[in-house]
């Protein structure tokens, strides 16, 4: 999944077990937990509403969960999907096309085009863990100086049961070679807190919370 140039119905199949496994377990939830601490606090966006990033954005289905979010909260919200893999886009877009506020950019975050671009809130789910410590650091560090209101992690706590348990679900349900791959292999390279709280400070924020939530996830959230 690492590999930018990936696609092909075998990437098709991974997006959708993906799809299925964060609804069933819960994860994409954490994102929208994050949103409502977020609008705790900034409980009145300017009028154009909020522009939400959403960093790897793989299949869209975390775009479309908030879209409808924001809808239940009659907030207005402009939902940008960053992505560098084409043929995940191409997905995420036919999959998401009844959600007008939503588009899509093929960019590399590190690129020069990206760092053009501002947002109110940027979330990233289940993308910081393809970063070493050192690149995560830089991502955030830059994210500061794009973002206006908070930054949402959510992310994997690697633990040997979490990585077991996957590992042994998707053997025998998964018919993706991918997500059978990739799956252990992203628990493996997952966090522990005080990783993510060394990630964080070294980025220079201050201002975050980090909650521990089934299964086996971090909820995230950094205020700007």
């Amino acid at each position: 999944m690492d590999e930018l140039t990936l696609g092909n119905e075998d990437l098709r199949r991974n997006l959708e077990e993906l799809a299925f496994i964060n609804h069933w377990l819960g994860g994409n939830k954490l994102t929208i937990n994050g949103l409502e601490q977020i609008l705790a606090r900034y409980p009145a966006p300017h009028p154009a509403g909020w522009r939400i990033a959403d960093l790897g954005c793989g299949g869209g289905d975390m775009l479309a969960l908030m879209a409808r979010w924001a809808r239940r909260k009659n907030i207005g919200a402009s939902l940008v999907g960053i992505d560098a893999n084409g043929f995940t886009l191409a997905y995420a877009k036919e999959h998401t096309a009844a959600y007008s506020s939503i588009t899509y950019l093929q960019q590399n975050v590190f690129s020069e085009a990206f760092k053009q671009h501002t947002f109110d809130v940027v979330t990233c789910t289940l993308f910081c863990h393809h970063f070493d410590a050192g690149h995560l650091v830089d991502l955030l560090r830059q994210l500061r100086g794009q973002t206006r209101v908070g930054i949402i992690l959510n992310d994997l706590h690697r633990h040997w049961l979490a990585y077991y348990s996957i590992a042994w679900l998707t053997r025998w349900f998964s018919r993706s070679y991918l997500v059978k791959n990739d799956a252990k292999l992203s628990v493996w390279r997952a966090f522990h807190r005080h990783e993510l709280t060394q990630v964080i400070t070294d980025a220079g924020f201050t201002d975050f919370q980090i909650r521990w939530r089934w299964a086996f996830r971090w909820e995230v959230v950094i205020f700007v």
